[in-house]
């Protein structure tokens, strides 16, 4: 989804407009963290638990990636490598605890489920259409997005689930999607941390071609003296 045309690889969020609506998007997924949580608490639903800690893990990382922006490149890429190995963490924690639910099954609230997820996938879809134009950016830049598409499409994911408890009056399609949630931020967070490292990694090369240059520069200074020198007399 990230290949489209207008490929802006080198953006790195100084435009204004991207700020403000970076701090909208952050409001967005703190007030959706509370209500979804709330609401997979009360529901007792695996899926719209996962999904809500999505939300503060979008919350906290947006807020890092807002403090980064106009920070060198070498902060953004070790930033977002720890966005992305945060985001890891999220998916073992999310496969660790849908795994312990397996043998203490509890039939999630279907109707919770089906409207929470209705109203967070709305509030999403909001989120990827203000960040569309932006999603083609560097690591830092590029995690902001891929954590908003996930989010929308693990809450069309949720209400899938949510309609599959309620014909089966099971919880079984509730930790299947709480499985998916986790495989998605498995795929995020490697997208990031690769890229993260590839930033860091032509950092790297361009300090060394650098180094590499200034001794020719050197020589070349030197030989214009002589040749001066030679002049002179």
């Amino acid at each position: 989804m990230a290949g489209c045309c207008n490929h802006k690889a080198d953006f790195t969020g100084m435009d204004p407009v991207y700020k403000r609506i970076l701090v909208a998007v952050i409001l967005i997924n703190a007030i959706m963290f509370f209500v979804e949580m709330f609401a997979g608490v009360k529901s007792n639903s695996q899926a719209l638990q996962a999904d809500a800690l999505d939300f503060l893990g979008d919350t906290l990382t947006y807020g890092i990636s807002l403090w980064v922006i106009g920070k060198s490149l070498s902060l953004r890429s070790r930033v977002a490598w720890l966005k992305g190995v945060s985001l890891l963490a999220m998916a073992i924690w999310v496969l660790s605890s849908t795994l312990y639910k397996f043998w203490f099954i509890e039939t999630p609230d279907a109707a919770i489920m089906g409207s929470i997820a209705i109203l967070a996938f709305i509030a999403n879809v909001v989120s990827v259409l203000l960040l569309m134009k932006y999603k083609d950016g560097d690591a830092n830049i590029r995690s902001v997005w891929l954590c908003s598409r996930n989010d929308a499409i693990g809450n069309l994911v949720v209400l899938v689930a949510a309609s599959g408890v309620w014909v089966t009056e099971s919880a079984l399609p509730d930790l299947i999607v709480a499985a998916f949630l986790a495989t998605l931020f498995l795929s995020s967070a490697k997208q990031i941390i690769q890229q993260a490292n590839s930033e860091k990694k032509q950092q790297i090369q361009a300090k060394q071609q650098s180094h590499q240059a200034e001794p020719n520069h050197n020589q070349q200074h030197s030989h214009c003296k002589q040749d001066s020198h030679k002049h002179d007399h």
